[in-house]
């Protein structure tokens, strides 16, 4: 539980309380009360606590000594960027940025976000019963919610259930774009350590240099196998492992399905994988929909260009009947993630507290 601790140096600043959740100190606007600690990773805590002056539940994450790591500053500062102007039920809302005192020398940021009661991966670990009705409006939201993404020129680039909140009516949204990307930006980018490796798409595992949005869809169709099988589809255990895995179920590739590997060396490797005619869907997923299999299988293609796109997959005879263009308009705008990678610490502080004051119009003048 939350328990009132004194500032750190002794001295209260008007509006702000101290709490110690964890073992780790909480500095929060004083209209901000914690309920209690609900995650932890290596970014920091995440806790709940009320608005009072809203009566709003919400979830406040602490990311401790942010400038320590250049990493986690870029990716505080781009997900700050992004979820500004994103607004979408099955992405999740930053509701609030928590102003520091300090402008020059803050270390630590504090985003506030609306409250979820459990991720994905809660779920397909525990054992409640999932279903069919679970997993089709599960992977709808999903589609839905990297739909408008894709149309906003993102690729998230790190979907997995850890990272797809979820709620007791089963409403989803998706979060943490610490490694969203604009899809037509630098190609410095692309070539990236992106995704963690279970959801990692083909032309990532083999370093191509241009990928685009049908990675998201890789990663959609592993989290769609994983709620089916209540298990990863693919938990490999390292690059070449992953390969010789996915290769497994997916059957050895043809020369044309492997065109799309710009690195010699990687398609030489797929091509020294002994032939095998991979595993039927069916035979994995006994109890599944046909449709739901259907779909699947159009996800888990190794060719990226013949993969479904997203918008397709929300036409498709197993969700079409959820889907209603009409309430789904595109992102008005695209939006530009390209942030020059080799700014300096003050530089990117400067661009955290921009960001920080869109949420604070009464600081502008008081504090500029």
């Amino acid at each position: 539980m939350a328990t009132l601790v004194e500032p750190p140096n002794g001295i209260r600043p008007s509006g702000k309380q101290y709490y110690s959740m964890w073992h780790t100190v909480f500095e929060l606007d004083s209209k901000y009360v914690p309920i209690k600690p609900i995650g932890k990773g290596a970014y920091g805590v995440v806790c709940s606590s009320i608005n009072r002056e809203t009566n709003e539940k919400v979830a406040i994450k602490k990311i401790n000594n942010v400038f320590e790591n250049k990493i986690d500053a870029l990716r505080t500062l781009r997900e700050l960027k992004l979820l500004r102007h994103i607004r979408h039920e099955n992405v999740i809302a930053l509701k609030d940025v928590l102003m520091p005192i300090h402008r020059t020398s803050f270390k630590d940021v504090y985003l506030v976000y609306e409250l979820m009661d459990t991720d994905l991966h809660q779920i397909i670990k525990s054992s409640q019963p999932l279903s069919s009705d679970h997993c089709k409006y599960f992977i709808f939201q999903l589609l839905r919610g990297l739909n408008y993404l894709h149309s906003a020129n993102i690729l998230h680039r790190d979907l997995k259930p850890g990272n797809l909140l979820v709620n007791a009516n089963c409403d989803l949204k998706i979060c943490d774009f610490g490694l969203a990307r604009t899809s037509r930006g630098n190609e410095q980018f692309m070539t990236e350590y992106v995704v963690t490796r279970w959801y990692r798409a083909p032309e990532l595992l083999l370093c191509c240099d241009n990928y685009g949005t049908s990675i998201d869809v890789w990663s959609v169709g592993c989290i769609f196998a994983e709620i089916l099988g209540r298990k990863p589809i693919f938990p490999g255990t390292e690059c070449l492992n992953q390969l010789k895995l996915i290769i497994s179920v997916l059957g050895s590739q043809n020369d044309t399905d492997l065109e799309f590997i710009d690195n010699p060396k990687a398609r030489r490797y797929i091509k020294t994988l002994p032939y095998t005619r991979g595993t039927h869907l069916s035979h994995l997923y006994p109890h599944a929909d046909p449709l739901a299999l259907d779909l699947l299988q159009r996800m888990l293609v190794f060719d990226p260009s013949k993969r479904i796109t997203v918008t397709e997959a929300l036409l498709h005879p197993y969700i079409s009947g959820l889907y209603d263009p009409r309430r789904d308009p595109p992102a008005q705008v695209p939006i530009n993630l390209d942030i020059d990678e080799n700014l300096g610490e003050h530089m990117i502080r400067e661009m955290i507290w921009d960001e920080m004051l869109h949420y604070h119009p009464e600081a502008v003048l008081a504090r500029r």
